[in-house]
């Protein structure tokens, strides 16, 4: 694998150059929530709705965690950053419910204590002939979790337990509990099959080309 360093929340622009340049490559995209959903916030919106063949993978630690803890666009409800030290006021994204209404074919979330499905949610982001997206709830404690009592391992992990379902599990409850969930809800969230915009870009390349 070949790695390559960008500006800060234009990893995605850079990934569509790659991709279209070099379509034989598979293209990865790590990020994280301060990154992609902030200043990068619109290279992911249209990416996902272009539905060009590239994986994005969002490691969501709800605040700016490489940058000083501030508080990011995931960041929950009062919860605590250097930037809102009396509580957050600002209703976070559901990224993945972005990631779904702005058209991406495959979309999945998991956290910390599900390894497995997490590689395989991976596996199928990659493997998908468009826009795969997959974030991944993540524990940062020195940023977020020494102010929102989530300092260790053990702690965060109950919280991620306590705030999250699986998909399964959620469409298990009856229709009024489900309803009502409240809880972030985990797994693979949305499937589909879309035309992918670098093999239509080519087709009309060509088209052009014999015209």
């Amino acid at each position: 694998a070949d790695g390559l360093h960008t500006t800060h929340g234009r990893a995605i622009a850079f990934a569509t150059g790659v991709k279209l340049a070099s379509p034989e490559l598979d293209v990865i995209v790590f990020t994280g929530d301060g990154d992609m959903a902030g200043i990068g916030g619109n290279h992911f919106i249209h990416a996902a709705r272009r539905n060009l063949d590239l994986t994005v993978i969002c490691i969501n630690n709800y605040n700016y965690g490489m940058t000083g803890g501030q508080v990011s666009p995931t960041t929950p409800p009062e919860a605590l950053s250097t930037t809102t030290p009396y509580g957050n006021l600002e209703e976070p994204f559901d990224l993945c419910r972005l990631a779904i209404g702005a058209g991406a074919p495959f979309v999945a979330r998991w956290t910390m204590g599900y390894p497995y499905e997490t590689i395989a949610a991976v596996e199928g982001a990659i493997r998908t002939k468009g826009f795969g997206f997959v974030e991944i709830l993540a524990p940062c404690p020195t940023g977020y979790g020494k102010d929102n009592e989530q300092r260790d391992a053990p702690t965060s992990w109950e919280w991620y337990k306590e705030h999250t379902i699986t998909r399964t599990e959620l469409a298990a409850l009856p229709p009024e509990e489900r309803s009502a969930n409240r809880k972030t809800v985990i797994g693979t969230l949305w499937q589909a099959e879309k035309p992918e915009y670098g093999a239509r870009w080519r087709a009309l390349v060509e088209r052009l080309q014999r015209d």
